[in-house]
């Protein structure tokens, strides 16, 4: 199909209506950031330069994207970049695309983060399972006192948070350290962060295709009964937690009670758990010991 004198206007038509027939959720926000991704324009100049003939080649380009969007394939997935909390991330087939929902996360931990580097004048986070960096990045952005262990099974998944420390100018706040959770890990650290896979493994066939065929499987697998990787990190956590140190993590909306159980039987007691926007369980932070 030709894209000769296609402009920016008529192509973000085409992927909105496109996607409006396909039954894609906010059509007309993804065909945006599609088409303006694809051609890096910002917000303003797609509203100014709805008129502006794009070349034949970048046409082609929007047209076989909105052909992957429309096979479930995600929006960022196609553009290999994602905005994350102030960060731009670079993100591959190797890594989760991390999801709005963990900002949630970010947020909280930096409420005591921030409190702990008034107290002791910085701070060591260890982010198990980075992926693409998100959360240890984002928390060493916001904070240029923080010092960050970034870890993960994956070797292909390190070397892309590896390059976006690097894209976003914190290189130097962060190591990288391949580690089947705490296995490679020494060292004490004021807060240990996890997004951990924690889907059911028996469900996981069902969940939406932006989901199940473009995330890494080790990303989404909990296990038998989803909480693998909470097992491993309250088992392993109180050995690398500095005094006052916290844990800190992502859930799945129905695991608020089975994880807190867990943390608490290996000592540990939940001061904090916050709900995302849908109104569902998202976060937990846990402290070591009785309260003092």
């Amino acid at each position: 199909m030709s894209g000769a004198g296609s402009s920016v206007g008529e192509l973000v038509t085409l992927a909105r209506r496109s996607f409006q027939n396909a039954g894609v959720a906010d059509a007309a926000l993804e065909a945006r950031l599609l088409v303006g991704g694809l051609l890096g324009l910002s917000t303003t100049e797609m509203i100014t330069g709805e008129d502006r003939i794009v070349a034949d080649a970048d046409a082609f380009r929007i047209r076989d994207a909105i052909t992957r969007r429309l096979a479930h394939e995600p929006v960022f997935r196609i553009l290999g970049r994602r905005p994350f909390h102030g960060l731009d991330l670079k993100v591959t087939p190797a890594t989760l695309d991390p999801r709005p929902d963990t900002e949630i996360l970010v947020d909280r931990v930096l409420i005591h983060l921030e409190r702990i580097i008034a107290e002791r004048g910085s701070a060591r986070v260890l982010d198990l399972g980075t992926g693409t960096g998100a959360i240890g990045l984002a928390l060493a952005k916001a904070c240029p006192q923080v010092r960050a262990v970034l870890t993960d099974i994956s070797g292909e998944a390190l070397s892309i948070a590896e390059e976006n420390a690097y894209m976003n100018h914190i290189g130097d706040q962060v190591t990288l350290l391949r580690s089947d959770w705490f296995d490679q890990v020494s060292g004490t650290f004021d807060i240990i962060v996890s997004n951990p896979p924690y889907i059911v493994r028996e469900v996981i066939g069902s969940l939406d295709p932006e989901v199940r065929d473009f995330d890494p499987m080790t990303a989404l697998d909990g296990g038998a009964d989803g909480l693998d990787a909470y097992r491993a990190i309250a088992v392993g956590a109180p050995d690398h937690l500095n005094e006052g140190g916290l844990v800190a993590l992502e859930i799945g909306y129905d695991q608020c009670d089975s994880v807190s159980a867990l943390f608490e039987a290996h000592g540990f007691r939940r001061i904090e758990a916050s709900r995302d926007l849908a109104g569902n369980d998202r976060v937990l932070i846990f402290a070591v010991g009785a309260e003092g």
